[in-house]
């Protein structure tokens, strides 16, 4: 029975430090590449509106988006669903909405124009 509690309480430890590394490191990511000096607040906005909610994101904020790197928007979805705001919202169905939005703003920039 003792052994199970310890166990327990490694278990709680190991998580609890898994988290805190991940926060740690989803800052310093943050910090060292930049990346909230990267985009214009509206386009942040959209873009993460068409992720945390159903809404497109435009052509320019695709741009952004791809602009700020895909290294940048990881850790700041990451460092966003870290608040205690959003609780509430299920981490898996938002990352893959994140990178649904990534790729589809990839797809987009790299997409040749139609030549006029």
């Amino acid at each position: 029975m003792a052994s199970l509690n310890v166990y327990s309480a490694l278990v709680v430890l190991f998580l609890t430090c898994g988290a805190a590394m991940a926060t740690k490191e989803n800052y310093q990511i943050i910090k060292e590449n930049h990346c909230e000096t990267k985009t214009g607040l509206p386009c942040v906005l959209e873009a993460f509106t068409s992720i945390f909610e159903i809404r497109s994101i435009s052509n320019k904020c695709c741009g952004e988006l791809v602009g700020l790197g895909k290294v940048c928007h990881s850790a700041l979805v990451k460092r966003t669903l870290e608040n205690p705001l959003f609780k509430d919202l299920t981490p898996a169905t938002i990352i893959a909405k994140s990178i649904q939005t990534w790729n589809n703003c990839l797809a987009l920039i790299d997409s040749p124009s139609p030549s006029a």
